[in-house]
């Protein structure tokens, strides 16, 4: 018996005609417990999308099963959806409404009563820092607010998981930031969260465990920490005119002989243990050409473990270059 509110268990999903089947997931297993904030990180076509569909009841897997809150999302998806909310990649808003309209609409669709709409609106607008601009129409908001929006209207049933499916993509860097607060926010409320995002920062970030996902597979789960760790600790890099001089430094650092004009020194982390290494190479004589302190990132341990970067989208086998596994609501369709 597990004790995860979203499981996936081998879930495999392809699309196509008979004899040109795209594999697009390939057995994923994923557990999201109560109060976390699970990110499902990887490139354009790993998976990610269609793994969201096919846990918001939207799309049925061709095998493995999923739950949530102990309910089958094929079998019993009518117990399922009033648990969700999701937010997707394109804003949900009728843009000829004001934010307040907007949040109003989106309550009585959900079939909750008139006075209750109006409080959870109010709260929503103060929550989400939309007062100030409720009568505005969402046409004329920026798209951070406009995120912020959407973001409310998946809250309004107050459910147990959120899904965001690559929510602050295409948003500037400022936009994306108000986001990350919100969605703080949301999880400190008491929602679980799950994210799919293409960005490392935003999986650093936010989640507290990460399932690196590439083609169609979880490659590797567990704390942003802990996947860092696989590759390694911290190191200073000093970059040297010439390879004579990156050995001579190697040479007072006692590091083993290597090619190339550039030292890689394992240190701790800690500013003491850096300093100490410069001024083992400092002793030398050599002047670096410049120097840093070099923290492990997801994208190393992505690296390691796909054989690729996040940038490289991972295609499943027999899937052309340029055809994405995350295909569109249309493509699913037909």
């Amino acid at each position: 018996m597990t004790d995860a509110l979203v499981l996936a268990e081998g879930l495999r999903k392809d699309f196509g005609p008979p004899r040109r089947r795209v594999r697009v997931l390939d057995g994923v297993d994923l557990a999201l417990h109560r109060g976390e904030v699970l990110a499902l990180l990887g490139p354009n076509g790993a998976g990610k999308t269609t793994t969201v569909r096919i846990l918001t009841t939207l799309l049925r897997p061709d095998g493995g099963r999923a739950t949530v809150a102990g309910h089958d999302v094929v079998r019993d998806a009518a117990r399922v959806r009033p648990l969700i909310s999701l937010t997707g990649q394109q804003v949900a808003l009728d843009l000829k409404q004001s934010v307040r309209e907007n949040l109003t609409m989106m309550g009585r669709l959900a079939h909750l009563p008139r006075r209750a709409v109006r409080g959870r609106v109010d709260e929503l607008l103060a929550a989400f820092d939309l007062a100030g601009v409720a009568d505005r129409r969402a046409a004329t908001c920026s798209g951070g607010t406009r995120r912020r929006l959407d973001l409310a209207a998946g809250l309004l049933t107050r459910p147990q998981v959120l899904f965001l499916d690559e929510p602050t993509t295409g948003l500037d860097p400022r936009s994306r930031q108000a986001v990350w607060e919100v969605v703080r926010d949301v999880v400190a409320a008491g929602t679980s969260l799950f994210l799919t995002t293409q960005y490392l920062e935003e999986a650093d970030r936010l989640a507290d465990r990460v399932a690196l996902v590439d083609g169609g597979r979880v490659a590797a789960e567990g704390t942003p920490a802990a996947l860092k760790r696989q590759v390694g600790e911290a190191s200073v890099e000093l970059d040297l005119a010439t390879a004579a001089d990156a050995d001579r430094v190697r040479g007072a650092l006692g590091l083993p002989a290597a090619e190339g004009a550039r030292v890689l020194a394992p240190t701790d982390g800690s500013l003491a243990h850096a300093r100490a290494v410069l001024d083992a190479a400092a002793a030398t004589g050599v002047v670096p050409t410049a120097w840093t302190v070099r923290q492990p990132t997801l994208d190393d341990a992505f690296l390691a473990l796909t054989g690729h970067r996040t940038g490289a989208a991972g295609r499943p086998a027999g899937q052309s270059a340029g055809q994405s596994a995350d295909l569109t609501a249309k493509e699913v369709a037909a």
